[in-house]
């Protein structure tokens, strides 16, 4: 294990390389680049764009798209990039179509999608509530997937039923922390305070199930908890197609009155904004696509609140430009952690889990000591 780390295999060293040239690569962009703004106009439909965040935006799609031609070469059975390309895109049925098309493309296609569903999630959060703290994994939303899951895989139920037990405990979490926190409205303290409570009780109860049932089924409960892509299928990719397609309009939409709440609930009544039922469709949508990501890959740490930051720090505040981003971005950065849990100790396979918590702990100790400063 010493000798992986000191001296990693080739594969890995690209894999490590290639992410993190893309994160100087951005940080470099995000200062380098005017942040000019203009308009556009298309019938009675205007926007206006920031061109710092099309310049990254261009960046992390190609950098995504670097990490996936990475995804389908290596492993431990090694394909050129032209045959892995050629089985992937147009001449599939060939010698390696079970090793790309059954096991590596599927994974890396939902590394992608996962992440772009949690790092969207992490960014309504923390834009609702205004603390670059919150995500859905800190405030109990994954952990109420979380205990679905672990339950069914504890008691030996039919395995299909796990993404809807999941996704249903994570809106299931959910709504339970806005009604307690609902006291004449919900104010962005007190829903945290709460979840970070409900967070603490729902993990009792996992280590209640975990005690209680056999060691075996409890194997397979711990490792669904680190947060793992091993053994995704284009069913799997689906969903999350599905999910994305359905919430992110929404998401898209919703990011505008976002922006009229950050002003305060007086502000935004005075503008003509419902302010609970907007709030209360932002958590909604928040939820959902956690639940979606959390419900095919499991209650996977870290990226909900690191992703979002990082992006705030290149381009600001957040919009449906900003929002969009943070999507490449974050299916960018859970691919390169689970292509470096894959290949950092071949060909021992790490949950990606541990990749995004070694990564996401230390920063978030950093963004506490950080934001203890600016009180």
């Amino acid at each position: 294990m010493t000798f992986a780390i000191a001296a990693p295999a080739a594969d890995t060293a690209m894999i490590v390389t290639a992410s993190l040239l893309g994160v100087f690569a951005a940080l470099r962009l995000a200062d380098v680049v005017p942040n000019r703004r203009f308009s556009i106009r298309i019938g009675s439909v205007s926007a206006l764009i920031q061109s710092r965040v099309i310049v990254i935006g261009v960046a992390g799609l190609i950098l995504a798209g670097t990490l996936l031609v990475v995804g389908l070469i290596v492993g431990d059975f090694p394909i050129g990039a032209w045959d892995a390309l050629g089985e992937a895109f147009w001449a599939r049925g060939g010698e390696f179509d079970f090793i790309v098309n059954t096991l590596r493309f599927p994974r890396v296609t939902v590394a992608i999608l996962a992440g772009m569903c949690l790092g969207m999630s992490g960014a309504i959060f923390q834009a609702l509530i205004n603390n670059p703290l919150v995500s859905p994994d800190i405030i109990g939303v994954n952990t109420g997937a979380a205990v679905f899951a672990v339950l069914i895989l504890a008691t030996g139920k039919n395995i299909g039923l796990l993404p809807v037990a999941a996704f249903g405990g994570a809106l299931g979490a959910a709504a339970v922390i806005y009604l307690l926190a609902w006291n004449r409205g919900v104010s962005g303290s007190r829903l945290v305070l709460v979840g970070v409570g409900v967070q603490a009780l729902l993990g009792a109860v996992i280590t209640f199930i975990t005690v209680r049932f056999p060691i075996e089924r409890i194997a397979a409960a711990a490792r669904w908890q680190a947060g793992s892509l091993f053994g995704v299928s284009w069913e799997d990719a689906r969903t999350l197609t599905i999910g994305l397609l359905l919430l992110t309009p929404a998401a898209f939409v919703l990011t505008q009155r976002l922006r009229l709440l950050q002003l305060g609930d007086e502000a935004a009544a005075g503008l003509g904004i419902h302010v609970e039922r907007d709030r209360l469709a932002l958590i909604a949508v928040a939820s959902g696509l956690a639940a979606v990501a959390v419900a095919v890959i499991g209650p996977l740490g870290f990226v909900a609140l690191l992703v979002p930051h990082m992006v705030r720090l290149m381009v600001g505040q957040l919009t449906g430009g900003t929002l969009l981003l943070t999507a490449v971005v974050g299916g960018a950065f859970l691919l390169s952690a689970d292509l470096i849990a894959q290949r950092l100790f071949a060909p021992t396979s790490l949950p990606a889990g541990v990749v995004t918590g070694a990564i996401g702990g230390p920063y978030f100790l950093f963004l506490l000591a950080r934001y203890n400063r600016a009180l």
